[in-house]
């Protein structure tokens, strides 16, 4: 027993004196990890890629020819590509631990080949439905995956740098798929809004076959028993020896991990356990959300899933989503000036991400959200009235209508650093091991349901009530004020046993006393291909 918790001492000792530096400097001494995760941030760039392009493909000439519809249906082709993502955020799991990280991305790039090549070459409205829910359902997956493999094969100095590159391949998707509208939108033919529609087929086909090229996770490695494999793996993302002292501390501290999930359904479950059927399985499965609702944890899923709430109904994806009606609701006239309007919201939004990287931790999650929420109330307010006062003379008011657009450029530039990363980056802070996937497959996909309200509401709110719309948009994120300030704890620096101080229950700590053990047993296991001294 001695000898197993010296081990596990100097396993911690060689991690503390071996870890890296963070943030940059970190990403350039693991260059083939980064590689890894930038080139599986790929599926980030479907995702933002083609949420943003489906704006300026519904204001082209030839769309609207081709597939005449009104507003209700334009929310509907919006909004079922995040019907499509919620069914697909559900699913993932599955394929995620029974075929592995990496062949699951295979099969979802699959998925979003087929959907994007059917709503590229649509001859009707129903091929076009059809199509945007398929490639929906990739982009869901996707929008789990990639952040899950990620984390997975990342050293922890540098995994929440890492894991952020998800949100920011997602803005940059958005910018790009807004500038080649721009740029096909002087074509004369049906090819001005199926080529903004197929490009993304090469994105998908290159991270589809890239990905093959690239490791197995190590934890899904070991979780399945492949244990030696794990540990070469290890090595190559480390850059180091099999036998390297970090390398092996690393594999023992996944390992412990991987086991600490086995005793927790063997200590929970017992019954279950021993039946080892898929009946079996599946009733785990199913208990671990029931234990989700239960006190000590009820609070931490119902503040992540309200933060994903107010992170849709704060109406960035409306802005987004519509940008170029938004932009000629507030007056500006011509598919160009509009488009070329909307090409500037995704550069601000891609640069507004930059500081959450840097200076989160810095912070804290608080302050960023509760001076976001108020900016963008004050926006959403400023916006409502010049449209309000102003929208039925925008062509003698066209210096106001700039004045709402460059509001509209400053509600964008607050959420971008705020809201849209700290939603993602809570859930997984506050929930301890056990419950964590399935606590953050809950909030993605309430994430994605109230992301697939906000689309197929927004047309007809625009035609209908106007000016209305960012009053309504602005009442809740005057909402989401007070919700930060008096609801949403700050998680800055908190270890998972802090967390039950704050939310209450005795999981964290119970889970802690357990992964020791589990610690001392993993101390005591021969490492793989490597001789036992």
């Amino acid at each position: 027993m001695q000898d197993s918790k010296q081990d596990i001492h100097d396993d911690a000792l060689v991690i503390q004196q071996r870890k890296g530096a963070s943030g940059i400097k970190g990403i350039i001494e693991n260059p083939y990890v980064f590689a890894v995760a930038l080139f599986a941030s790929l599926g980030g760039v479907l995702f933002g890629y083609d949420q943003g392009v489906i704006s300026g493909v519904q204001e082209m000439e030839t769309f609207v020819q081709k597939f005449p519809m009104s507003s209700s249906e334009n929310g509907f082709v919006v909004s079922i590509l995040e019907l499509g993502a919620w069914f697909g955020a559900w699913i993932v799991g599955y394929f995620a631990d029974k075929i592995s990280r990496k062949y699951s991305i295979v099969l979802f790039s699959i998925v979003f080949l087929l959907g994007s090549a059917i709503q590229g070459g649509a001859e009707n409205i129903g091929y076009l439905f059809g199509g945007r829910f398929v490639t929906g359902i990739a982009v869901g997956a996707l929008s789990m995956l990639v952040p899950l493999y990620q984390s997975e094969i990342a050293p922890p100095e540098i995994r929440g740098s890492l894991v952020s590159l998800q949100q920011q391949a997602v803005t940059f998707g958005i910018l790009i798929s807004f500038w080649i509208d721009y740029g096909t939108q002087h074509i004369d033919n049906e090819g001005q809004w199926r080529i903004p529609l197929c490009l993304q087929l090469a994105i998908g086909l290159i991270l589809g076959v890239g990905i093959l090229f690239f490791p197995f996770s190590p934890r899904w490695l070991l979780s399945v028993g492949r244990e030696e494999e794990a540990l070469r793996v290890l090595a190559k993302l480390r850059r180091l020896a099999v036998d390297d002292p970090i390398v092996v501390a690393e594999w023992r501290e996944i390992k412990s991990t991987v086991e600490f999930d086995r005793r927790v359904q063997a200590e929970t479950y017992p019954d279950l356990v021993q039946q080892g059927t898929h009946t079996a399985a599946a009733k785990m499965t199913l208990m671990g959300y029931v234990e989700l609702f239960k006190p000590g944890m009820f609070r931490r899923l119902f503040i992540a899933c309200a933060i994903m709430f107010f992170q849709q109904f704060v109406g960035v994806n409306a802005l987004i989503y519509y940008a170029p009606k938004i932009f000629q609701s507030v007056g500006l006239t011509g598919d160009t000036v509009s488009l070329l309007a909307t090409g500037v919201v995704g550069i601000i939004n891609f640069v507004m991400t930059i500081p959450t990287v840097l200076f989160l931790d810095h912070f804290g999650r608080k302050p960023m959200l509760l001076t976001a929420s108020a900016f963008m109330t004050c926006c959403m307010v400023i916006i409502a009235v010049i449209t309000g006062l102003f929208s039925d003379d925008w062509p003698n008011h066209t210096r106001e209508g700039w004045v709402a657009v460059v509001f509209v450029y400053i509600f964008i530039a607050n959420f971008a650093y705020s809201w849209g990363p700290i939603g993602w980056v809570f859930g997984s802070e506050v929930f301890p091991l056990r419950a964590r996937a399935k606590a953050m497959s809950i909030s993605t996909s309430a994430n994605w349901m109230c992301n697939f309200i906000i689309g197929l509401v927004t047309p007809p709110m625009l035609s209908g009530i106007g000016y209305g719309t960012y009053v309504f948009f602005g009442c809740f994120c005057f909402l989401s004020f007070f919700f930060v300030l008096f609801i949403v704890p700050e998680t800055k620096g908190r270890t998972l046993e802090e967390m039950d101080e704050i939310f209450g229950g005795n999981s964290a700590a119970h889970d802690a006393e357990l992964m020791a053990h589990v610690q001392r047993e993993i101390a005591q296991t021969p490492i793989p291909g490597i001789s036992k001294a």
